[in-house]
């Protein structure tokens, strides 16, 4: 007969067991592969990126190609949720998606309530103005009295450009507003956006105007997010982001995108 002691050794040790097994897989991870499916929160509208067109409804980026080949690795479908800049910390904390990969700036102040993974972009801040804008031709004329400066709400452009901005107006576009067509009616003479959203409007329209600082002003690195708490998904997801800088596809699919210039591989 086994003694008491012994019995309950074994059964600590059998729950110590399962405990660790549990961790080690962690609770995103096992739900991901107990539905089948990883959900993936994306913006949109952010050219390059994640893009729906809004016509045919389909999505364009390297984030689409990138979370494709993520699910593709976890051996699970992939279904996207709809997200934003404003809403992503919400998004991620009440489980409406698994992961955010959609260029997510590492902000301190998201980087206090989310988990980040390593960063595979990064971006400095550039200027959008009109060819016949004759306020804003070159990136000294942004801060100047007068001057109506458009940000996207939300975006890590609008705390660096409210600390920054001494004598020019802060001007917070939030949907369904936009940036472009706030500048094309006049109402602002310039709007700051990164590099990704730049080639949308260089693409797209012929009247506009890129201003680039003529020094890194605030360069930025991009990476996917996490809800806090689960050490073991990040790791995951982590792995992933490292696989992609190693294997080539990271390279292939900024390449597919444009996105060359800003592509980080270590």
């Amino acid at each position: 007969m086994n003694s008491p002691v012994k019995s309950v050794s074994a059964v600590a040790a059998a729950l110590i067991l399962c405990f660790t097994a549990s961790a080690e897989a962690g609770p995103v991870a096992d739900r991901v592969k107990a539905a089948g499916v990883v959900r993936v929160c994306i913006w949109p509208d952010y050219y390059g990126i994640t893009l729906r067109h809004p016509r045919t409804q389909q999505l364009t980026g390297i984030d689409i190609d990138l979370s494709t080949a993520f699910a593709q690795d976890q051996k699970v479908r992939l279904e996207y949720v709809d997200s934003s800049f404003p809403t992503l910390v919400e998004d991620l904390r009440t489980d409406r998606c698994d992961v955010a990969m959609f260029g997510i700036g590492m902000l301190p102040a998201r980087m206090a309530v989310l988990k980040f993974t390593r960063p595979y972009l990064q971006s400095d801040i550039y200027a959008v103005t009109t060819k016949a804008n004759p306020t804003v031709r070159r990136w000294a004329d942004i801060d100047q009295p007068g001057v109506a400066v458009a940000v996207q709400a939300g975006t890590f452009m609008e705390p660096v450009m409210a600390a920054t901005l001494k004598n020019a107006r802060l001007v917070r576009v939030a949907p369904p507003a936009t940036r472009e067509r706030e500048l094309e009616a006049g109402r602002v003479d310039v709007f700051m956006t990164d590099y990704p959203y730049s080639r949308r409007l260089l693409d797209n329209a012929d009247w506009a105007a890129l201003i680039s600082p003529p020094a890194p002003f605030n360069v930025l690195p991009y990476a996917y997010a996490v809800k806090p708490g689960d050490d073991a998904w990040l790791a995951a997801v982590d792995a992933f982001v490292e696989r992609i800088q190693s294997d080539g596809r990271l390279e292939a699919a900024a390449r597919r995108h444009g996105l060359s210039p800003i592509v980080r591989l270590r």
